[in-house]
């Protein structure tokens, strides 16, 4: 039996504002975005090359937006994915990689090279370098 991860429901407080911020800031398509009176909405995004979507709404989660933290985007290209984010006005940091458990900025070796950006109600998200052949 396979059980296959496909959404991560992001809590937010405006849901237009997080909907631009993932489309046109991040690049997500937007799958769907529909409304179910005025206490439900539904907004359904995926990265690009992505098999998990987020949801962002209104009546969705029970979490406090802005506390979701460590979702993680896997690219095979860190230095593009970060500009690409960058040019698309995220506010992201430089290349970090972890040393005895602190984070230097640079390059790490092979699955060691992040960068971070939040949204913006404060959700935190990592993008990863993942080595090519994985």
């Amino acid at each position: 039996m396979d059980y296959t991860l496909e959404l991560v429901v992001v809590p937010v407080t405006d849901v237009d504002r997080a909907k631009a911020f993932y489309s046109e800031n991040c690049g997500f398509n937007v799958d769907v975005d529909q409304s179910f009176g005025d206490a439900f909405r539904v907004v359904q995004l995926t990265p690009p090359g992505s098999a998990c979507s987020i949801s962002i709404g209104k009546g969705l989660a029970k979490m406090e937006p802005g506390t979701l933290s460590g979702l993680q985007l896997c690219v095979t290209d860190i230095d593009a994915a970060r500009a690409e984010l960058a040019d698309r006005g995220v506010d992201i940091t430089p290349v970090r990689h972890i040393v005895d458990g602190d984070w230097i900025d640079g390059h790490g070796g092979p699955w060691n090279s992040f960068a971070f950006f939040s949204d913006p109600d404060g959700n935190g998200w990592a993008v990863q370098e993942k080595p090519v052949s994985a």
